[in-house]
């Protein structure tokens, strides 16, 4: 690994030497190659399963159904000591939608990854972290703001690309992406759409509680539905789905968006669709046991609470994914008779290990 990670801590200085577009070219391509190099020793899973590399304090289960409305449309990614990084995982779930959905959602998967690299290491390289800061709270801001213009710049670079992807037709399809980055005790959140990062945390009674760390960006939400009004496009619910708001164009009843945040669907960016991700940080404490990161098809039928429980109750973590989604898909035959159900994908990051978890599950189920 010493060659690609010796390449990897070049790339800023690459970048900055060769000129701004082909130091991106160059970069991207620099990062791609890690990830290849990084699938070939098992450190980067993008099908069911699971990641556990000896030594590191993350395990992450990852399983995807699909569902009753043709191809699975969802896909995700792990990456382990993502670019080199050894204090560092990288996750991603993506929910596609309209005919090419699917291509759609597979792009950005394998797109995101390599331009955040690339755009995190050119953002440190013009950025001064000063270790010796007095104030902690001024370094946990600075590196906030760091990933934030990172993933700022890689959305807009990844949306750009799908929009002139040749093979691809993205002008009515699009997807989603809820992306998380630990490195060391902290995590950053990107989130564009409505899949949903829950945290599962212990308060001090030895009580299981969930964390919300994202928001579903909804077009009924005030500040996107006021966006949307005022760049001319509609949101509205059909008669046959109440509850249900979605984008439309001015003068035409399509494309119907249930979202307000996604990747592609460029019949409806001057309209008030954005790719713009809300990033977000939380410090992981011993008493935050794991994160789960799921498409709308889990949280369309399971509550918070519930997904917390299931995956804390699960004896085996390798298997806490699939039976996250399992469950969900049982719930939805329940509570959605009638309604095809949507595909449903989910990857559980623990971040500690199996016996902690299991002593705070033992404490619960004893009260």
């Amino acid at each position: 690994m010493g060659h690609f990670s010796s390449m990897f801590n070049g790339l800023a200085r690459f970048s900055l030497r060769k000129g701004r577009n082909s130091g991106n070219e160059e970069g991207r391509e620099i990062a791609a190659e890690l990830a290849k190099e990084a699938k070939k020793n098992d450190l980067l899973l993008s099908s069911s399963g699971c990641v556990n590399v000896n030594g590191s304090r993350n395990f992450a289960s990852v399983f995807s159904k699909r569902g009753e409305k043709g191809v699975n449309q969802d896909c995700f990614i792990v990456w382990e000591e993502f670019g080199c990084q050894a204090d560092m995982i990288f996750c991603g779930i993506f929910d596609g939608h309209g005919p090419w959905g699917h291509f759609v959602a597979k792009k950005v998967q394998e797109s995101m990854p390599s331009s955040l690299l690339y755009n995190w290491q050119q953002t440190l390289a013009q950025t001064s972290l000063d270790e010796d800061m007095d104030l902690e709270s001024d370094k946990k801001y600075r590196r906030l703001n760091v990933w934030k213009q990172s993933y700022m710049k890689a959305c807009a670079a990844v949306d750009k690309e799908l929009e002139q992807h040749r093979k691809i037709d993205s002008f009515c399809s699009g997807t989603t992406a809820l992306t998380i980055v630990r490195q060391g005790e902290l995590i950053y959140i990107a989130n564009v759409g409505d899949s949903r990062a829950v945290l599962a945390t212990t308060l001090d009674d030895g009580s299981l509680v969930p964390v919300q760390l994202t928001v579903d960006f909804k077009p009924n939400l005030p500040q996107e539905a006021e966006r949307i009004t005022q760049c001319n496009g509609r949101v509205f619910c059909l008669d046959d789905e109440p509850g249900v708001h979605r984008v439309w164009l001015p003068h035409k009843e399509s494309p119907g968006l249930a979202m307000s945040r996604a990747f592609g669907d460029y019949c409806v960016k001057d309209f008030g669709l954005i790719s713009v991700p809300e990033v977000t940080q939380r410090h992981i404490t011993s008493k935050d046991q794991f994160v789960v990161l799921a498409t709308d098809g889990v949280w369309d039928v399971i509550s918070n609470q519930e997904a917390v429980q299931i995956v804390s109750s699960t004896p085996d973590q390798a298997k806490s994914a699939k039976r996250l989604v399992e469950c969900a898909a049982r719930a939805w035959k329940r509570k959605r008779r009638g309604i095809a159900m949507d595909d449903i994908s989910a990857i559980c990051l623990f971040f500690h290990s199996s016996t902690l978890l299991h002593q705070v599950h033992s404490a619960v189920t004893a009260k």
